[in-house]
């Protein structure tokens, strides 16, 4: 079938879109495009049309429902309704692209129906590279995450991420300052756990010359480093509340001085923040100022835990695993039995700690395969004392980790509230369900109930 099925207006209409554009029969042919789909997906007309569509962007031999995918031509021509979805299309040199597809039911002048595929670009493989290591993924949850983030970075409002430890925020925060209009500025991190009230101002502001004690020359502190760039501050739930008030004023004036110095200065810097712990009830607790959520908080961003996209865990692993043998002229490979255990696992501490169970595996590898023998999770137990406290260990009697924290925490908060889950879930920010599966995975289903 070619284009010339169509009427001239409705081959009009498909080279109107500015996005990539296609239109596909029932049997999954492509049979009409326009400039912007050739450019992204083919060399010309000729090696598009009449080909499977799938074989085409997925550069795959079935159709994308086969391989587990929300699959638009199969919805469409089901319901005969517009369907989006979120996917990952391959360009003309086969690097992968996140992108929206919105798909809607077109009907030819025979009555014949057709799919109508606009196609979004989010973000190409190479947007995702950071200095340390790549954003990887192709569950839905991140590609969700991807198309939030590529959002906000199309604006210049301030930025909250939100997440667990371990999820990546640091990435995501670099990821948004690249795709963003200054991108060709400074990121400058700031880590508010490590950094200390004493120097917090020259840190930030900068000082002039014997300003204190020790203090020989002028240094420009961070915001004025940052002036047309992006200002990360990194964990900015763990700043003292000492503190806030002071960078609240800066954030929202744009105006500082240098420690020891009478020049009024000013930055013109984006501020992206992010915090594992959850700031609206560190301020319902007034430990965390409201005035200064609400400056941070323009658009929020969740990231994903590891465990909310499973199908992602094997390419990360293999990603880390060859980025640790670069250079060492090595190689490693994951056994199937390595992978199911890796994908079977909870990961509290996310791709951090994903990355820790690897680097103990590679070290344990005498050959270069990683088989679950050298997989160790962590399997944490929670011992009740006689003081009536909750002690956390392994079960070789070891400190605990993120998981084991998180359970004692847990298990606190069911004490605290005797034993009502409801209550625990929405301080948790959880579902009741998903608290159910935590409390029969760290065996916390009887902890604050009462026994007659």
């Amino acid at each position: 079938m070619s284009r010339k099925k169509f009427s001239v207006e409705v081959q009009s209409l498909i080279d109107a879109q500015d996005n990539p554009f296609v239109l596909i029969d029932e049997d999954y042919n492509i049979v009409a495009t326009n400039t912007a789909y050739n450019q992204a997906y083919g060399i010309g007309e000729p090696d598009i049309v009449e080909r499977k569509c799938y074989q085409v962007s997925h550069r795959s031999d079935v159709p994308c429902h086969e391989n587990g995918e929300d699959c638009p031509h199969k919805r469409v021509f089901e319901t005969r309704k517009p369907h989006q979805v979120l996917h990952i299309h391959y360009d003309t040199d086969a690097h992968p692209e996140h992108v929206r597809i919105k798909g809607s039911p077109i009907f030819g002048l025979d009555g014949r129906m057709y799919l109508g595929e606009a196609v979004f670009p989010l973000a190409h493989s190479e947007d995702l590279n950071c200095e340390q290591q790549r954003m990887i993924g192709k569950s839905t949850a991140f590609q969700g995450c991807i198309e939030e983030l590529s959002r906000a970075a199309a604006t210049d409002a301030p930025i909250l991420l939100s997440g667990e430890s371990g999820v990546g925020k640091d990435l995501a925060a670099e990821y948004i300052h690249r795709r963003s209009e200054r991108s060709g500025h400074s990121f400058t991190m700031v880590d508010c756990s490590a950094i200390s009230e004493a120097v917090f101002e020259s840190e930030l502001f900068g000082h002039e010359r014997g300003a204190f004690t020790g203090c020989i020359g002028r240094r420009y502190g961070l915001f004025e480093q940052a002036d047309g760039g992006t200002l990360f501050f990194n964990e900015i739930g763990d700043l003292p509340q000492a503190l806030q008030g002071r960078l609240l004023h800066a954030m929202e004036t744009g105006r500082f001085r240098r420690v020891g110095g009478r020049e009024l200065l000013s930055s013109d810097a984006r501020i992206i923040c992010a915090s594992s712990k959850n700031l609206r009830q560190l301020v319902a607790a007034n430990r965390f100022r409201a005035d200064l959520y609400y400056r941070i908080a323009g658009i929020t961003c969740e990231i994903p835990s590891l465990r909310q996209r499973r199908s992602d865990i094997n390419e990360l692993a293999n990603t880390l695993l060859q980025r640790m043998a670069s250079g060492k002229n090595a190689s490693f490979k994951l056994t199937e039995d390595a992978c199911e255990a890796l994908k079977g696992y909870d990961y509290p501490g996310n791709i951090r700690e994903l990355r820790n169970i690897l680097q103990r595996a590679a070290s344990l590898s005498t050959n270069g395969i990683i088989t679950a023998q050298e997989i160790h999770l962590e399997d944490p137990v929670v011992n009740s004392h006689g003081d009536g406290t909750l002690h956390l260990t392994d079960q070789n009697g070891n400190e605990p980790s993120i998981k084991g924290l998180e359970s004692q925490y847990i298990a606190e908060l069911l004490a605290e509230h005797r034993g009502k889950r409801s209550r625990v879930a929405n301080i948790l920010g959880i579902s009741e369900r998903t608290l159910y599966r935590k409390l029969k995975q760290y065996g916390l289903q009887d902890i604050g109930r009462t026994h007659h």
